[in-house]
């Protein structure tokens, strides 16, 4: 397999879930300023829509969007438990945290690293975006990670999202459970080698 990726990207999220299966594949850079691979590759030829994350196959196939990603990896290891099984309610859960992570803390994040975006609305988009995020604070409370107790591909997509939060001024400090949340996954050894790969960890 192959991920392409961006370093610090949400593509950070499906480098550590990879990391975390064990399964062998290769990385594969993507810039998403110039789009130029390392070989001179225009990488709209590869994902027309320019962005990343991209997992090949090793039989070509491509997949996008980190959240469907995500549970094809975790479902090539089940016994990882990296994903609750298809079809049961924990599934559902852990969609339903994939999809408010996608829709409302990615996208929400999303205006904040525009240039175009009015400095005047700017204020707004931090105050919805906090109020997501409080309630995520809320709803870890008690819990080592998203689910519970146990890891799964939701938490890396929530540790890779909240790390732009100091790239675009927006304050998560009083947030104790996502902080502590943060503290564990970044001790998880799947998530230094990845930020290491990305030059994101000296």
């Amino acid at each position: 397999m192959k991920l392409y990726y961006s370093p610090g990207a949400c593509s950070l999220a499906p480098h550590i879930v990879l990391h975390e299966s064990g399964l062998s594949f290769d990385h594969v850079l993507a810039p998403t300023k110039t789009h130029q691979l390392e070989d001179g590759t225009d990488y709209y030829t590869i994902n027309p829509l320019g962005y990343v994350p991209l997992l090949e196959l090793d039989d070509g196939t491509r997949l996008t969007e980190g959240p469907a990603i995500v549970q094809y990896i975790a479902d090539q290891v089940p016994a990882k438990n990296l994903a609750p099984a298809n079809g049961t309610v924990a599934r559902a859960q852990l969609q339903s945290w994939l999809n408010f992570i996608s829709t409302e803390l990615h996208k929400g994040f999303s205006p904040l690293f525009n240039p175009a975006t009015p400095a005047d609305y700017k204020p707004l988009v931090i105050d919805r975006l906090m109020s997501r995020l409080t309630w995520v604070d809320d709803q870890l409370k008690g819990k080592q990670y998203l689910m519970g107790d146990t890891f799964s591909v939701a938490d890396p997509y929530l540790f890779t999202v909240t790390n732009w939060a100091p790239r675009v001024g927006v304050d998560i400090t009083a947030l104790t459970h996502i902080t502590a949340f943060r503290g564990r996954m970044a001790a998880r050894p799947a998530v230094q080698t990845a930020m290491q790969h990305e030059g994101l960890l000296k």
